[in-house]
């Protein structure tokens, strides 16, 4: 992998219980692993003391720095926020509780070699789902078969929470981009495949993972889900209307 400067994007939104051990074990992972980096933490409007344990504990660590802004908005709005303001040639997003761990950061990041972006699947292994019990489990990729058919996606898993991108591609998705709740995942590849960029998938396991803390409901949300999605259908078809995005302003 080219050896740029890696960003890392941290959408926090109510996570008083998860910041403290995703500052360390992101630092202690970044430090060991990249020669230059960043990690960003986007603080969506937070209510508990998310902010306040950041800023008491960030001067212990290097190149960590938070943006901050209220309300909340949702974390398609963090997650934009965050990727127009980094500097690194490369950016992984992953979420507060580092669900699938620290070195898949690495891992999904070569492949930018060969991708604009590379999107973490767990239909891709049999311990992606690891945690889940049977019936959410079963729930969880029904959705995603849902949503892939509702939106014409050849993809194995468009919700996954981390991803992976170029710096430039993440910037021409991002600045088109519209979504301020969950469905920004659809809407990001929707507009990168309008854009004719490369996606790549790369397989990933849920390691840290509590049901409890979730903040996805799937019933409820597929709803939803599935109004934004037309919406969101109508914004990147318009898009033609725009500039093309494949080619440099």
């Amino acid at each position: 992998m080219n050896q740029g400067k890696i960003s890392v994007v941290i959408p926090v939104y109510n996570e008083e219980k998860n910041i403290i051990n995703c500052i360390k074990s992101l630092h202690s992972y970044m430090s060991e692993s990249f020669s230059d980096y960043e990690i960003i933490f986007v603080n969506d409007g937070s209510t508990d003391a998310t902010e306040q344990i950041f800023l008491t504990n960030a001067g212990n660590y290097r190149n960590l720095k938070m943006i901050s802004y209220t309300p909340n908005k949702g974390k398609g709005n963090a997650v934009r926020t965050g990727m127009l303001g980094i500097t690194g040639e490369y950016v992984v997003c992953t979420d507060c509780d580092l669900a699938y761990g620290v070195e898949v950061i690495g891992e999904m990041a070569k492949g930018l070699d060969s991708y604009d972006l590379v999107i973490g699947s767990r239909n891709l292994t049999k311990d992606g789902h690891k945690g889940y019990d049977p019936i959410r489990k079963l729930a969880s990729k029904t959705y995603i078969k849902l949503l892939n058919l509702a939106a014409g996606f050849k993809h194995t898993d468009s919700q996954c929470g981390i991803k992976a991108y170029r710096a430039d591609a993440a910037k021409r998705i991002f600045s088109n981009c519209k979504t301020n709740g969950f469905a920004f995942d659809l809407e990001v590849l929707m507009i990168a495949e309008k854009a004719g960029l490369s996606i790549g998938e790369y397989p990933v396991s849920i390691i840290n993972h509590s049901k409890d803390d979730s903040k996805v409901h799937v019933f409820r949300d597929t709803k939803k889900m599935l109004s934004d999605l037309k919406r969101i259908k109508k914004h990147v078809k318009a898009l033609d209307e725009i500039k093309d995005l494949t080619k440099e302003d």
